[in-house]
């Protein structure tokens, strides 16, 4: 018998062929079919009699076929076979495409449970293939419905899962100390794997479930916590010159409290000899960068130099003017490092970073080059976190010696999602906004009142002020079955009406970095009035002159990205104003809408964001370098989430490397979990 680390080909009736289609789904092994988990489930148990099931709904029916019909060939390539079918009061038709061999299997007096949207009408009704179950094929009435590729089937799936579970089932290695099991009314291994494929009812369902989320959840934050305890078993720069006074001195403003706390967090971290692992987190404009600046300035007190990472060069240029306005009058030199910088432009950063000269480096990607090297680097910033990986950060802070690292992120997430993202790190957050900041009026419309709008940006423009206008898609999608405004016709259109006598700028992600900083350069200097534009500028521009902004198709956003796009006004002394369009009638909908207008806290915004739409709004599919789940939902299973930090706390203080043997199978599913991510 093959080894469960073999092939999936191994399995019977898996040739070469159907291996390739397994690969394609990220299942190359024994091991990793059996944690190719389903997608969702379709419950055979809940029957309604044809009668009662109205059309357009999804139902199960259980039906017997009293009369097949004859194959019916409507063009080359398309076949469709019906037959008729009672529940003792109500007949029903079922309609099959293309499937010769799944009708031909149909037997007449014979009773069906059929899984399906219902469709026809009142008095006819029909299903269109729908999912069968044969009851004599002893099948649990919970069937398993997995992701799948063209060539693969669910049937085909759960055929070889079955033969997968019968010849290794009890060859699963207990991945949880029993201690531990028994505390938390785990059930077994087996039994979780059996009844996640094949789930015996709903109750075995959801206990197998809640097993196998108990353990991922605990891998990855024991994973997590290693790392963090690696990185305090180094020894880091200590920081002895610690005055923050001259800087204080210097600023035109008074710190908030958040800011002063986040600074009294990291210094901390700074002198306690352990390399800081610090995400600095707060809302748009609650002065994350003055924290960054003291930092730096800091470092440099104490002959090491810091390296300041951005997502874009729009936002390397301007954190470049922040820390040369706040530092440079300090003696303390700052540069800047990106790739489209010219050769001798480069070569003499390279220089200076080498030789010391530099005290603070600011840069995009470029600074993560080979050719990059530092004198001292004491310090590594990287902004808009989730635009970074663990993978980025880390390479970077080779750069130095068990260097201290602060990551900054706007785009503020509620703590227990925190906790479970950037488990590795500890979490200061900034949630005052500076003083003199006006919140941001945010209406909802409809496009009726569009024009009206638009007469509102005019006023803005004829005193001096600017404005974006932010759409969804960069091209014309016809499919969808509501217009959404492309930005290139979008623009053309405002040139050609309302907006005729203004400078309009266009801005999206498919441009040139050369097109797009200009275009930005452009809006930052005045040169254009109005800026219509994709989600671009969500990161990072700074145009304080910039009052309204409006947002199409807006219900094709999560609340934080809105809120996120709602943050680039705002920035000036005039009163902003952000202007929602959207004429999606779904409640749910129209309700998530009027949140974002009813409040302006960012931390709110996204514990609601959390419950409508799940953790995938705060970082796009993934967060890069940490590992994929599974199975977990950090929107579903918040309870377990924090039940499995205390616990992993509980085994790391019993052993703190999980050196016992009862924690070795636990110890080698994290390793596989993290080396799997390249976090190892």
């Amino acid at each position: 018998m093959p080894d469960i680390t073999d092939s999936v080909q191994y399995l019977k009736g898996v040739g070469e062929k159907r291996a390739a289609l397994y690969r394609k789904l990220g299942v190359d092994s024994i091991c990793s079919l059996l944690r190719f988990f389903p997608r969702t489930y379709v419950d055979y148990s809940a029957v309604v009699p044809v009668a009662e099931a109205s059309i357009g709904e999804t139902v199960c029916v259980e039906v017997t076929i009293f009369r097949k019909g004859p194959e019916q060939r409507i063009r080359k390539g398309l076949s469709i076979f019906r037959a008729f079918a009672t529940d003792g009061s109500t007949d029903l038709t079922i309609t099959i495409y293309n499937n010769k061999f799944q009708f031909a299997a149909l037997k007449t007096d014979h009773p069906y449970r059929l899984y399906g949207v219902m469709k026809g009408t009142l008095l006819r009704k029909e299903m269109q293939s729908p999912q069968i179950l044969d009851p004599d094929q002893q099948m649990g009435q919970i069937q398993p419905v997995y992701p799948l590729t063209s060539g693969l089937t669910s049937r085909m799936v759960a055929v070889n899962m079955r033969q997968a579970l019968e010849l290794y089932g009890d060859h699963l290695e207990e991945v949880l100390p029993d201690a531990l099991r028994r505390q938390e009314h785990l059930c077994h291994m087996r039994y979780a794997y059996e009844n996640i494929h094949f789930p015996q009812d709903a109750h075995a369902l959801k206990v197998a479930r809640r097993r196998l989320v108990f353990e991922e959840l605990l891998t990855l934050q024991l994973g997590l916590l290693l790392m963090r305890g690696r990185v305090r078993e180094e020894n880091a720069i200590r920081l002895e010159q610690m005055d923050l006074s001259p800087f204080l001195a210097a600023l035109p403003f008074a710190l908030t409290e958040g800011q002063q706390q986040a600074i009294k967090d990291s210094i901390a971290d700074l002198q306690s000899g352990r390399p800081m692992n610090r995400l600095v987190q707060g809302d748009v404009g609650s002065g994350k960068t003055m924290v960054a600046c003291a930092l730096g300035y800091l470092l440099a007190q104490n002959g090491c130099q810091t390296a300041v990472m951005a997502p874009t060069e729009i936002l390397a240029r301007q954190h470049l003017e922040t820390f040369r306005r706040l530092l440079e009058p300090l003696g303390v030199s700052v540069e800047l490092l990106t790739g489209s910088m010219t050769q001798k432009q480069k070569r003499e950063r390279r220089e200076g970073l080498a030789n010391g000269t530099i005290s603070v480096a600011v840069g995009t990607h470029a600074l993560l080059s080979d050719d990059v090297a530092f004198a001292r680097l004491g310090l590594v910033i990287t902004d808009e976190q989730h635009r970074f990986g663990v993978r980025q950060r880390a390479d970077l802070a080779k750069k130095g010696l068990h260097v201290h690292k602060l990551v900054m992120s706007a785009t503020p997430i509620p703590r227990t999602l925190a906790l479970m993202i950037y488990g590795e790190l500890d979490v200061s957050s900034i949630r005052q906004l500076p003083g003199g900041r006006k919140p941001v009026e945010t209406y909802l419309i409809r496009g009726s009142k569009r024009a009206r709008a638009f007469h509102f940006i005019r006023e803005h423009i004829a005193r001096g002020l600017q404005a974006y206008i932010v759409c969804p898609l960069i091209e014309e999608n016809e499919e969808l079955e509501q217009k959404l405004y492309s930005v290139e016709e979008y623009a053309q259109k405002l040139r050609e009406s309302e907006l005729g006598d203004t400078r309009i700028g266009v801005l999206h992600g498919r441009m040139k970095a050369a097109d797009k900083d200009a275009v930005m350069q452009a809006f930052q200097q005045h040169q254009l009035d109005v800026l219509v534009c994709t989600t671009v500028i969500e990161v990072g521009v700074d145009v304080p002159n910039a009052a309204v902004m409006l947002i199409e198709n807006a219900e094709r956003f999560g609340l934080s990205q809105l809120h996120q796009l709602r943050g680039r006004v705002g920035r000036g002394t005039a009163q902003s104003t952000c202007i929602l369009v959207s004429d999606h009638s779904n409640p749910d909908t129209r309700k998530r809408l009027k949140i974002l207008a009813g409040t302006s806290d960012g931390f709110a915004l996204a514990e609601e964001d959390l419950k409508l739409r799940g953790p995938g709004d705060f970082f796009g599919n993934r967060q890069h370098g940490l590992p994929m789940l599974q199975i977990a939902s950090m929107a579903d299973d918040v309870e377990l989430i924090a039940r499995t930090q205390d616990a992993a706390r509980e085994l790391l203080e019993q052993a703190p490397s999980l050196e016992k043997l009862e924690h070795q199978p636990l110890r080698r599913s994290i390793d596989r979990l993290f080396a799997d991510a390249g976090t190892t």
